[in-house]
């Protein structure tokens, strides 16, 4: 089957299983388990988590490298909670692949709920429609959302001695300060050196005035 886009990817993808799985029989409803697979840096693997999903019984499994500190900009699961549908299960390794913010992970929770889908957590085990499930997914957001507050002060911390010691440089710069300066001393204007670095003129502003 030829790759799509992510709407039209995910959407044949159902169609194509449902079509094809030999236990749909005509005017039945087929439900979907999909699977959910996130990791935070392009860095880091997947495999482990697609693997656990497989075993789970996912027939369909969508995977991202994104920050779980938001749901902006994490467009596999829009995808899956555009196509979701009633009685399909979305299954996850953890609740924290879903989100470290407990109230985005509610409203997610809730939307599925709205929706006739389940939520299952793998580890630890637990589904939404279990009498706890409710209670377990707030309490582990939160827990998921403070364990996130102690790692950014722990990095503030560890800068801050960085700093002391003289050590810290900070993160290179992803702007050419010194070659729009050149440009721009050279007459070329900001909006000409935005369009020519492909750099927003903010960006431009930013290094022309730093000190």
């Amino acid at each position: 089957m030829h790759r799509c886009n992510i709407k039209l990817d995910f959407c044949s993808i159902v169609t194509y299983t449902a079509q094809v799985d030999s236990n749909v029989t005509e005017g039945a409803t087929w439900v979907a388990k999909i699977g959910y697979a996130r990791c935070s840096s392009q860095g880091q693997d997947l495999t482990i988590q697609q693997d656990r999903l497989r075993k789970a019984g996912c027939t369909i499994i969508r995977s991202e490298k994104a920050s779980g500190g938001s749901l902006s900009g994490r467009d596999e699961l829009t995808s899956i909670m555009e196509f979701v549908r009633e009685g399909d299960e979305l299954v996850v390794l953890k609740l924290d692949r879903l989100g470290r913010n407990t109230r985005d992970v509610l409203n997610l929770v809730h939307e599925l709920r709205q929706k006739g889908a389940v939520l299952n957590v793998l580890e630890p085990k637990f589904a939404t429609t279990d009498v706890a499930g409710p209670i377990l997914v707030t309490v582990l957001g939160m827990v998921a959302e403070l364990e996130r507050s102690f790692i950014r002060e722990r990095q503030k911390a560890g800068i801050e001695r960085a700093k002391a010691n003289g050590v810290y440089k900070g993160r290179n710069p992803t702007v050419p300060v010194e070659q729009v300066r050149a440009m721009h001393k050279d007459g070329v204007g900001p909006s000409a050196i935005a369009r020519e670095l492909c750099i927003s003129r903010m960006s431009v502003h930013r290094a022309l005035n730093a000190g």
